[in-house]
Parts: structure tokens; C-alpha cells; sequence
């Protein structure tokens, strides 16, 4: 099912997203509203609304999103890195996350904004040291996510919180997609344009660390709460943007989320 939250007519729901269309146009898809929340029992209502009919907003409101940087063996040497011996994860603010065809306003302190197309699981329960058989259980879905980066800030500042959590660094969406299995998560293909034009194509299958890893490794040390993010890590071909640039994720079952970057007013 893929869940996604909107807003129409000044009301803000959940609803799942049903029909097929083109990849990245919302063509032929309807959205049914759902009773309820996501993260608990809930119904379909049969009201159903087309999608180009409502805005859609970032499918969670994550109380923290959480990075893991070098998670792939390509990306980490095309910026000249060795991989961790343990995941390295840092915090971005649940104000850096934004949707679907929001714009991302460049940041005025950077010179250099790159994007990194990642997939992100979503969490969908309250948890804490997860073991590993456990994890399929606490996962509600998988969406797209831009881990929007100053690299010329996370070089000079030495740590990752202003390089990766201005406003509007953290682009989830379109929706949730919770039919996929941790199987299928470990394998499948990330891709970003910018303008149309192919920056970045992997697989998840060459993460250094899988999904059941991080969840794990994460879970000794904080909890998680239902809607909080984690996004797996880029593979190789990160780059920069500019103001006017469109730069688009598109995952393989999930869907593709775009965004355009515009001048900070």
C-alpha cells in the first residue's frame, strides 16, 4: 500500500494512493482517505479524491531523522573517504524535511549544495533495542529521501549539523510504500536526475551495511518513535545543484520524488 499524507482544502489527511500511472506524474492515481492514522489500526474510508486534486506533504513528521554516512564502498571513495568500521550516523531536524514538488531554498551560508538520492526506511512503532529478527516488525514502509548536503560546510565545520540540517534539507516522499519486505528493500534501484539528465544510479544491494544492521545498531543507543526516518545512505555520483535546477529520485516500487531548488529570499 502506499500511504501518503495531504492536504485539500485547508484539511491535512492520510490516505492511500490507488491506481497506476506514468512514473513521477500523478495521472490515473486516486488517493482514499483513511480513517485513522498509519501507525495504528485503521480503515479505508472509500472517499477517494484525485491525487492532482490534492498537495501532497512530506509522508511523515518525523520527530528525528537519522543519516548514515559511507554506506556505500563507491561513494565513499569518490570523496576520497575509507568505509567506517562502524555505521557513522548523525541527526537532521524534523525542520529540515520537506515533500514533494516543495521548493528547497539554497542554502545562503554554502557554495557548494549537493544532492544524495537514498532510500528511507520508515519506522512504525516505538522501539528500542531491536534484535535483528525483530526489525521487519517495526518498519512500516520505505519512501524516497534527498539528503541534501553543503559540502563545503561539512568539510569546514568538521561536523555534519549545519551541512545536512538547514531548512529544507531533508526531501521525503511522494509516499510510504509499505508492501515492500526487507528482502526486496535490500535490493533495489536508486537513481537521481538533475534536469532530466542521470546523476546517480545504484543498487541498494551494495550498502556496506543492511537495513536490519542499522535498525539494530541504532536501536542500542536511542529509541524510536513511529514516523522517524532513516535514511541508508547515497551510492556513488553525488554532485552539485543550483537555483533553478530540478533534481528528482526515483526508487525502484516506490515512486519518484521531486523538488526544485530556488534562491533563499
Amino acid at each position: 500500500m502506499r500511504i501518503a499524507r495531504f492536504s485539500i482544502d485547508g484539511h491535512v489527511a492520510f490516505g492511500a494512493v490507488e491506481g497506476d500511472g506514468p512514473p513521477g506524474s500523478t495521472d490515473g492515481l486516486v488517493v482514499n482517505i483513511i480513517k485513522g492514522i498509519p501507525f495504528a489500526d485503521f480503515e479505508l474510508s472509500g472517499t477517494r479524491v484525485p491525487l492532482d486534486q490534492v498537495r501532497l506533504l512530506p509522508p511523515v513528521l518525523p520527530s528525528k531523522v537519522i543519516g548514515i554516512g559511507r554506506n556505500y564502498a563507491d561513494h565513499a571513495a569518490e570523496l576520497g573517504n575509507e568505509v567506517p568500521s562502524t555505521p557513522v550516523s548523525f541527526l537532521k531536524p524534523s525542520t529540515s524535511v520537506v515533500g514533494h514538488r516543495d521548493p528547497v531554498a539554497y542554502p545562503s551560508f554554502s557554495r557548494d549544495v549537493h544532492y544524495e538520492a537514498e532510500l528511507a526506511v520508515v519506522i512504525g512503532r516505538l522501539c528500542r533495542d531491536v534484535p535483528r529478527e525483530r526489525v521487519k516488525d517495526v518498519i512500516l514502509g520505505y519512501t524516497c529521501a534527498n539528503d541534501i548536503t553543503a559540502r563545503d560546510v561539512q568539510r569546514s565545520d568538521g561536523q555534519w549539523t549545519r551541512a545536512k540540517g538547514f531548512d529544507g534539507a531533508c526531501p521525503l516522499g511522494p509516499w510510504v510504500e509499505t508492501g515492500i519486505d526487507l528482502a526486496t528493500a535490500g535490493d533495489l534501484t536508486v537513481q537521481c536526475t538533475v534536469n532530466g539528465q542521470q546523476r546517480q544510479l545504484g543498487n541498494t544491494k551494495d550498502m556496506v551495511r543492511s537495513i536490519e544492521d542499522l535498525v539494530v545498531h541504532l536501536t542500542e543507543a536511542m529509541t524510536l518513535l513511529p514516523g522517524d526516518v532513516i535514511l541508508t545512505g547515497t551510492p556513488a555520483g553525488v554532485g552539485p545543484l543550483n537555483v533553478g535546477d530540478e533534481v528528482a529520485v526515483t526508487i525502484e516500487g516506490i515512486g519518484t520524488l521531486t523538488n526544485k531548488v530556488i534562491q533563499r529570499g
